[in-house]
């Protein structure tokens, strides 16, 4: 992490740290170079793998905007190491989003792993990008999307990202990973209960 400090700890952000005594930790992370912070074979895998992230823009009066982004895993596509996008599809129709980060690009993404207590935050600047004057880029980001009708291509040009820590984190499980972590107990349910049946049949036919 090195972009992300930079633009996290702003004066304010530092001030607050040496009054809680962490502002060694803050200069540490302020050392390394101001670029932008590539993403990593990790980051990639941990964003592909994904079902769903937090969206937050800013409007022009000021005020954060939090959204849920959704979809099967991999509809946030990795399009390169400082690039990611996907298709985004119309919803209640407010545009919020669409009309913040038309006025002021930067957005921040928060995407969880309930199960593994694992969360990466992403700092990137968005834009939209029409249908048909990208058909190259809709073909990529349409191959594994969130179903309904595609309005517009968001793409998200990464300035920084940093791995929270699992503090805090609820464990939590979706219906799929719940059936995913029974299906052994399931199947160990269905063998006895079929071997009690054969043993039931087998009494039953005793003289």
């Amino acid at each position: 992490m090195s972009r992300y400090a930079h633009l996290a700890y702003t004066e304010s952000v530092r001030e607050v740290q040496r009054e809680q005594g962490s502002a060694l930790v803050g200069i540490r992370r302020l050392a390394h170079e101001d670029t932008p912070d590539p993403i990593g074979p990790r980051e990639a895998a941990f964003i592909e793998s994904r079902d769903g992230f937090y969206l937050a823009s800013v409007s022009e009066t000021g005020w954060p905007y939090v959204q849920f982004r959704g979809g099967p895993p991999g509809f946030a596509h990795v399009l390169d190491e400082h690039t990611i996008g996907w298709a985004d599809v119309r919803g209640n129709r407010q545009y919020i989003t669409t009309g913040n980060v038309r006025a002021d690009g930067r957005v921040a993404l928060f995407l969880m792993d309930y199960p593994r207590r694992a969360r990466l935050k992403i700092f990137g600047r968005a834009g939209v990008r029409p249908l048909e004057s990208h058909p190259e880029l809709a073909e990529r980001l349409g191959r594994t999307r969130t179903d309904g009708h595609v309005e517009r291509l968001v793409v998200v040009t990464v300035e920084g990202f940093d791995w929270n820590c699992a503090q805090y984190i609820t464990p939590r499980f979706s219906e799929a990973e719940v059936a995913e972590a029974l299906a052994p107990v399931r199947s160990r349910m269905a063998e006895l209960e079929a071997e009690n049946k054969a043993l039931r049949e087998r009494l039953a036919g005793r003289p």
